[in-house]
């Protein structure tokens, strides 16, 4: 059923729809009440206006005839020299992947990632990590994805 989704490259002037979706990606998951979702929005409409027109935050929006039906995005992060990667390099985060609820299960998703994964092997990037939850977490699985024991410090 993907053949009816676009993905395409979010701009400059898609920072409020992409606020949209991050407010609801993180109310649908269980980590923001109405209240807190409207501010986390009004938020991060001039940050990601900012980071789009700088390139820091680099998104894809998914189009269903005609109406943007989710997205995601990617800020990358320099990373010094480790084992298996001795010359400097950048990571991929991908974060802020939000399909809209009718559009769920059916392929939107997994072509976004892809597309998302497919910029990353052309520009070179060997490496991408992301936060799944619960839902989204066996699809980052069947694209190669792995789980690994990264811990959080909140000051």
């Amino acid at each position: 059923m993907t053949s009816a989704y676009r993905v395409r490259r979010a701009t400059v002037n898609d920072a409020e729809i992409i606020a949209q979706q991050r407010a609801a990606m993180l109310r649908d998951a269980g980590m923001a009440d109405d209240a807190t979702t409207v501010l986390i929005q009004a938020n991060s409409i001039a940050p990601l206006t900012a980071m789009l027109r700088n390139e820091e935050y680099l998104g894809w929006l998914v189009e269903f005839e005609e109406q943007i039906v989710g997205g995601g995005g990617i800020i990358l992060r320099r990373l010094l020299p480790r084992p298996g990667s001795l010359q400097m390099s950048h990571e991929a985060y991908i974060l802020n992947v939000y399909i809209e609820p009718a559009h769920r299960r059916r392929g939107a998703a997994r072509l976004l990632t892809t597309t998302m994964i497919d910029w990353c092997r052309d520009q070179g990037i060997q490496r991408v990590a992301l936060h799944a939850s619960t839902e989204g977490e066996p699809l980052y699985k069947s694209l190669g994805f792995e789980r690994t024991a990264e811990m959080l410090l909140k000051l």
